[in-house]
């Protein structure tokens, strides 16, 4: 059978929740393009992102562990898969556009560039007085100007709503900066649901793999609320944390922060009293988050990560080392533009050298900066 678009469209006004983004009722792209058939304007938005150069080069970028660390640690890929699957999750139970999260989540860390949050540091400090660096803006930039699939314009051509959840992209450590985007309104739901997805997925694998790498022992954790009630709900009290019992704990966290996310955004939406998608974003407050004693919770968990993973020798000296790298290359590449493959330098001859220069790190992998770096500066290395 085959199902039109506009079906698909009143599907959604009649299933989704009044504050919901609608499809068929878009702000539209800015180069006006017929959609298909048998696409919503947001499948397509989410069609579009998943195959970009950018996108792909997420598999080879850091997480927390730099790629040399073991193959079985998260990357910039799949951890964008796993806000996808909780974003789709929430989306569903809360009424909201399942494609549009989707879409935002696919998208939400294409502007990261090697090597974590080392990486955007690094690049931050580079481009001081040329611009600043912000991965989120970087996001932006790629899918409104530097992926080039089309002949009729640049970038990729998105929805309205999907570059706003893209632009207003916030958790704990990204804050948003919607110049051009009705920065008086919070993002929209959809948006919301995906901050909230992106901050659940990197509590959650993060744990993991901290547990994973030995850099956190069970033992560590004694003291933390959300960690005591997990071990209890599966009965697992003491011994040798197995992978299995490992896997049981988080996914037994990932499953009840849900559940608290949507019965409290429930709440919180009824007691707003909003109604439509403006009103929703003309609230002070986001309807999407944890209920107050989860949220607690996480912040002890999160404070706790921060602590003893992220600031954990191994990983800050993978950070100094990727700060080294990639301010080397940036000064290289500044101080000789020769070096740039062509393509790059013809681009040089209509915008600023320093972000032609920012854009191209930012789209390195982990290991063709890496590799580039011993080109650069190993006498021994074939350039």
């Amino acid at each position: 059978m085959y199902v039109t678009r506009q079906a698909m469209e009143a599907s959604e006004f009649e299933r989704l929740a009044p504050y919901s983004c609608l499809s068929g009722k878009s702000k539209g792209r800015e180069y006006p393009e017929h959609e298909p058939a048998y696409r919503t304007a947001f499948q397509r938005d989410r069609d579009r992102v998943l195959h970009t150069t950018a996108f792909r080069r997420l598999e080879q970028k850091t997480q927390v562990f730099i790629t040399y660390e073991g193959d079985y640690y998260r990357t910039r890929l799949t951890h964008t898969l796993e806000v996808a699957q909780i974003g789709r999750s929430l989306a569903r139970a809360l009424g909201a556009n399942e494609d549009l999260v989707e879409a935002i989540c696919l998208a939400h860390d294409l502007g990261h560039p090697p090597f974590g949050h080392s990486g955007e540091v690094a690049l931050a400090r580079l481009m001081k007085g040329h611009g600043g660096f912000d991965h989120n803006k970087q996001s932006l930039r790629i899918v409104t100007e530097l992926e080039r699939r089309y002949p009729d314009f640049p970038g990729l051509n998105l929805t309205w709503e999907t570059r706003e959840g893209i632009v207003k992209h916030e958790t704990e450590y990204d804050l948003a900066d919607a110049a051009s985007y009705d920065p008086r309104l919070r993002g929209h739901l959809e948006a919301q649901i995906t901050n909230l997805a992106d901050e659940l997925a990197y509590t959650a694998h993060d744990l993991d793999d901290g547990l994973r790498s030995e850099m956190i022992r069970s033992a560590d954790l004694e003291g933390l609320a959300i960690w005591q009630s997990l071990r209890e709900s599966i009965g697992w009290h003491a011994g040798p944390l197995d992978e299995v019992t490992r896997h049981q704990l988080i996914r037994r966290f990932i499953g009840r922060s849900v559940t608290d996310v949507v019965e409290s955004t429930e709440r919180r939406i009824a007691r707003s009293g909003a109604t439509t998608r403006e009103q929703l974003q003309e609230l002070e407050f986001n309807v999407i988050g944890f209920g107050e004693e989860l949220d607690s919770s996480m912040k002890q968990l999160k404070s706790f990560l921060y602590g003893h993973l992220y600031r954990h020798y191994r990983v800050v000296r993978m950070a100094v080392k990727a700060e080294r790298f990639l301010s080397d290359l940036f000064s290289a590449y500044i101080e000789a533009p020769e070096m740039l493959p062509p393509s790059i330098q013809a681009r040089a001859t209509g915008a600023a050298l320093q972000r032609v220069v920012c854009d191209y790190i930012a789209g390195m992998t982990d290991r063709f900066a890496l590799e580039e770096h011993q080109k650069l500066f190993d006498p021994y290395t074939r350039p």
